[in-house]
């Protein structure tokens, strides 16, 4: 990977407007800050390769986002999976990070996902592991390095790699091959949600956690991450927006405490200051790297780690 650069964080015109408008889920404000800004984000030294199939399903689709230089070869691999509330998104939607982690010196690829209402859990978390075995077998024809694939999420695309990455039942034989993974302000308790929606303000019927978990709540503590880890401890990064939902933030919180408590992790915690849920991860690739320099410093630390200790 390439060496790390300084830390710029958010801009004071937007994280004056993104203190104004407070913790809040609000995606016109954010495409009105952030539209303008990745219409001119850098794209030199990069090629891309979109719309490769994964998997049988319509949304089993993926993009490859590679440093173009001829001499980058056996370069590490980030899988980014966008968020949406589990009931929308789509890979375009993270063509920023996408391009940020290829000139930054990796292969990034970034899928699609099945969706909710459509399909409910754990539909998200068998598709995490569908694109590692097909970045597995494929990364080498495109530069990447099989053998070092790290997994990123965010929002409901980090509650699906929380899922695939910390429940050994959605592992392959042999176990889930990949380094550590990022997670970005997901859902790791949806029996919490359900049991807290007056405090945390959610709506009932709940919009995005029943069209996934569904709506027989017996089922729910099946389905709570923090409940069912079982997997061996790997590097592991859990970051949230200093103006994060709360919901994200006490979840983000419980999950880091149930890991170094009772399953012997030792994951890094990061607070994204002056963003909220929304903006810290449109803000990739624009300059503000107050979310993408901690992924990268982590990515690179136990990437380099690994690799001193390979014979």
């Amino acid at each position: 990977m390439k060496p790390e650069k300084s830390n710029a964080g958010v801009p004071p015109d937007i994280e004056r407007r993104v203190r104004e408008r407070g913790a809040v889920l609000d995606m016109p404000f954010t495409r009105a800050i952030y539209d303008p800004l990745l219409a001119k984000q850098p794209r030199a030294g990069v090629r891309v390769v979109q719309d490769l199939a994964y998997g049988p399903d319509t949304r089993h689709r993926l993009d490859i986002y590679r440093p173009e230089a001829a001499s980058v070869a056996s370069v590490p691999v980030v899988i980014v999976f966008h968020g949406g509330g589990f009931v929308r998104g789509d890979k375009s939607e993270r063509d920023n990070a996408g391009l940020l982690f290829a000139r930054s010196g990796l292969m990034s690829v970034v899928p699609n996902y099945r969706l909710g209402p459509a399909h409910r859990w754990p539909a998200g978390a068998e598709d995490v592991v569908q694109a590692v075995s097909w970045v597995r077998q494929h990364a080498a024809e495109h530069g990447g390095d099989p053998g070092r694939i790290w997994l990123l999420g965010e929002s409901a695309g980090a509650t699906h790699v929380a899922s695939a990455t910390l429940l050994r039942r959605f592992h392959p034989p042999g176990g889930l091959p990949i380094a550590g993974a990022v997670l970005i302000s997901g859902v790791y308790n949806p029996e919490l949600l359900l049991r807290a929606r007056r405090q945390f303000g959610i709506a009932t019927p709940d919009p995005r956690n029943e069209a996934y978990f569904g709506s027989d709540f017996e089922l729910y503590p099946s389905m709570s991450i923090v409940d069912q880890i079982d997997a061996k401890p790997l590097p592991l990064l859990i970051t949230y927006a200093e103006l994060d939902l709360v919901p994200m933030q006490v979840q983000a919180g419980e999950l880091f405490a149930r890991l170094v408590t009772r399953h012997g992790f030792s994951p890094e915690l990061e607070v994204i200051r002056g963003h909220n849920h929304l903006t810290q991860v449109y803000s990739i690739n624009t300059g503000d790297e107050s979310l993408s320099a901690p992924v990268l410093q982590f990515l690179r630390a136990h990437d380099e780690s690994s690799q001193a200790q390979s014979p």
